[in-house]
């Protein structure tokens, strides 16, 4: 599904003052998607015909900042806001226990879901991100923008130097008008400039650390990982670690996909996802 089509099928809808895309598919047990940096909820556009196929009911959005979501200038974005606003959706929606699944910069968010409420999630399944900070590796474009120089560095980013920016985190070939919904989803109201803005999720994990970690460690209910092991910034290295610290987890490794396995490897991440949703 192209972007414009994806966007046509959602909402905007109004939580604590800001606007955020949201799109509700399928009925029965509810499952809540988060996506990464810097893109939006249409990564998961390959995805969630299979979860609805599975019998979910999927609720996808773009976080704040993001795709079609208010993109508020001069805000200072965190990942607790993030949280808070999927907590006001869930509450708007009337959403109650729900499975989770996130991606790269959602996976933060899902941690402080995690230690705020972690009997809300029923089971929770992330896909490549920067679960431990010490083991999170930002390529060197993320580097440049977090640094001061950030700010112009965004103002210069076309659609040229993002593309070529996702293409270093990806493994498997991606097609062309992907990439193109991609940058436009991350452009749409001029959202390349916040980048510097949002990339303070990396501060956040660092100053998060000791609670992000315990809550994924913690965590009682059902849980899987799907990770591309050649993604440089959450990839491989990051395995032995969770593997020790969640031996009983589920693990479905993709060989030779990188940072995005749900677009990169569309079939098998949905068929592994769908399983472990729908396992008894």
């Amino acid at each position: 599904m192209r972007y414009a089509d994806w966007i046509a099928g959602g909402e905007r809808v109004e939580l604590d003052g800001h606007r955020l895309f949201v799109r509700q598919e399928g009925e029965g047990r509810p499952v809540t998607l988060l996506h990464g940096f810097p893109t939006s909820s249409h990564d998961w556009a390959w995805t969630v015909p299979s979860l609805v196929a599975a019998g979910c009911r999927v609720i996808s959005l773009d976080l704040l900042g993001f795709g079609h979501s208010d993109k508020p200038r001069g805000h200072r974005y965190s990942i607790h806001e993030q949280a808070d606003l999927v907590e006001a959706l869930w509450g708007r929606l009337g959403t109650g226990p729900t499975m989770l699944v996130a991606h790269d910069y959602g996976v933060s968010v899902a941690q402080e879901l995690l230690a705020r409420d972690p009997g809300r999630l029923t089971r929770t399944a992330l896909l490549n991100g920067g679960l431990y900070g010490d083991l999170h590796r930002p390529v060197p474009v993320q580097r440049l923008l977090h640094s001061p120089l950030g700010p112009l560095f965004a103002r210069l980013t076309d659609e040229k130097r993002f593309v070529a920016g996702l293409r270093g985190v990806l493994s498997r070939p991606v097609p062309d008008e992907v990439l193109h919904d991609m940058w436009t989803a991350a452009d749409h109201e001029n959202g390349r400039l916040l980048a510097p803005r949002l990339l303070r999720y990396i501060d956040d994990r660092r100053v998060h650390f000791d609670r992000w970690s315990a809550s994924l460690e913690r965590y009682e209910g059902p849980l899987l990982f799907v990770w591309g092991p050649e993604d440089p910034v959450s990839g491989a290295h990051v395995l032995p670690r969770l593997r020790e610290r969640r031996p009983e987890a589920t693990f479905t490794v993709l060989p030779g996909v990188g940072h995005y396995p749900q677009v990169e490897a569309p079939e098998e991440t949905a068929e592994a996802l769908s399983a472990f949703l729908t396992a008894p």
